[in-house]
């Protein structure tokens, strides 16, 4: 190659890779670019994990069998017990709640099984035998990233799995990347994150961990997404690049 081509074959070839580089995807919840090896986080795994724990701010409705004046968004009365009806009572930030005849109950960090059976214990000084059931309305996990129809959903049951939510969210787009799932939860105001490749069916019963409300689900895009979006707007400059450097070579050589 002759010296006065060399600088500007150069040239070209690093505006070239820095113009490709820009234009590469970015995801959300960016892994590094080298990957470090870290221990399995026991906070996904476990049956005590599934659990929910009632929160600050967690809007609760108590239902007491036959007895509509006690309750807050009772399921047993006629009315729907939902927020439409603004039929709940917020756990305040202290963790109470203020409850008819009994005044504040702390029901924070209580599972829903145990909630009840405290306000069992207060409600059994004023009623015979009462049947009380109680709710959370606002458990809700968020589906982000390569999903057909991403955002919030409510659940309702005490188990729900990876897969159950991916399915509710409409299941992976064509870009998805299945072997780079997220999983992120918070405990204790600090988050933890785990990574489950479902492209494999042995260990299903391990990969599909159990989702708890307040988890983020995370579908990042493969890199493949990068090709197949630019492949129009690429075609020519990248194109009109390669006969650029043909007809440099073809001259000069």
């Amino acid at each position: 190659m002759k010296p006065m081509v060399r600088p500007l074959f150069y040239t070209l070839m690093v505006v070239l890779a820095g113009w490709l580089s820009s234009c590469a995807p970015r995801n959300l919840f960016q892994a590094p670019a080298t990957p470090v090896a870290a221990p399995v986080d026991s906070t996904f795994f476990g049956q005590q994990q599934t659990q929910y724990r009632i929160r600050k701010d967690d809007k609760v409705s108590i239902s007491i069998w036959n007895h509509d004046d006690l309750s807050v968004g009772s399921l047993y009365s006629i009315y729907s017990a939902n927020e439409v009806y603004g039929k709940w009572v917020l756990v305040d930030p202290n963790g109470d709640v203020a409850v008819p005849k009994i005044g504040r109950v702390h029901l924070a960090g209580l599972t829903l099984l145990e909630a009840r059976e405290r306000l069992l214990g207060e409600f059994k000084k004023w009623l015979v035998d009462p049947i009380i059931d109680v709710r959370v309305l606002n458990r809700e996990v968020t589906v982000l990233g390569e999903l057909k129809s991403p955002g919030k959903f409510l659940i309702e049951k005490e188990t729900n799995s990876l897969v159950e939510l991916v399915g509710r969210a409409g299941d992976f787009d064509m870009y998805a990347d299945r072997q780079a799932v997220k999983v992120i939860r918070t405990i204790n105001e600090q988050p933890h994150t785990i990574t489950i490749d479902l492209t494999h069916i042995d260990q299903f019963d391990r990969r599909n961990i159990a989702i708890l409300p307040g988890d983020i689900i995370y579908v990042p895009a493969r890199k493949g997404k990068f090709w197949d979006k630019r492949a129009g707007p690429s075609v020519l400059p990248i194109a009109s690049a390669i006969t650029t450097l043909a007809v440099l070579f073809k001259t000069f050589f």
